[in-house]
């Protein structure tokens, strides 16, 4: 794992980060980060996990506006740890426009719920030596898309801008042990943090480059 991964124990990265200023924001606009954490956490507990976790997603994007005044506008595509334990992740992602990431695993369960933009995901299958796609699902503002653990998905974000996006996963994404698949080829190899967050990085910078 990288030098600058968070802690494995649990811990409210997204939270501390905010400041003051901000904190003020997310308190008067109605959307309470630590509130959400905690509810998310309880419903882990459930014998349906999954379903009651997105029934809190469901409620938080319904109202984006919400969001928005808590955690601010995406400035910049990255993955941005907000909660992180041995069975529980919550992210914010942020895709920068025309962004692809290629097909990937999660091994256990994963929650999306879109609060500004869109992504567009590409559902895949193994097949012999390669992945063969099976299906898509496009998601805009107030949407969410529940993948089982065994789910393969590439994600795009097809639009001109910024695209912003609650995922909580149903273990520790950072953890090793996971795959993804070759653009080219579709063949299976090791899942790699640092390449993924490069693709972020270079998205980032494209994104950066482009005139208004």
């Amino acid at each position: 794992m990288p030098s600058d991964a968070i802690s494995r124990r649990s811990l409210l990265v997204g939270v501390a980060g905010l400041s003051a200023v901000r904190r003020a924001a997310a308190q008067s606009s109605g959307f309470d980060i630590d509130g959400f954490v905690h509810d998310v956490r309880q419903a882990r507990t459930e014998t349906d996990a999954q379903r009651a976790v997105e029934e809190i997603l469901q409620r938080a994007v319904s109202e984006p506006n919400r969001i928005l005044a808590a955690i601010g506008e995406p400035q910049e595509a990255g993955i941005h740890p907000i909660y992180r334990a041995d069975d529980l992740t919550i992210l914010n992602v942020v895709w920068a426009p025309m962004m692809v990431l290629l097909p990937h695993n999660h091994n256990m369960w994963a929650s999306i719920g879109i609060y500004t933009g869109r992504e567009d995901n590409i559902l895949w299958a193994p097949q012999r030596d390669r992945v063969t796609a099976t299906g898509a699902a496009s998601l805009s503002a107030r949407q969410v898309l529940g993948l089982p653990a065994e789910a393969i998905h590439s994600v795009t974000n097809p639009i001109g801008r910024l695209t912003g996006a609650i995922h909580i996963y149903g273990g520790d994404f950072f953890a090793p042990g996971r795959s993804e698949w070759d653009a080219e080829t579709l063949q299976e190899r090791p899942w790699d943090l640092d390449s993924a967050r490069s693709e972020f990085a270079k998205a980032a910078r494209r994104f950066a480059a482009v005139p208004d």
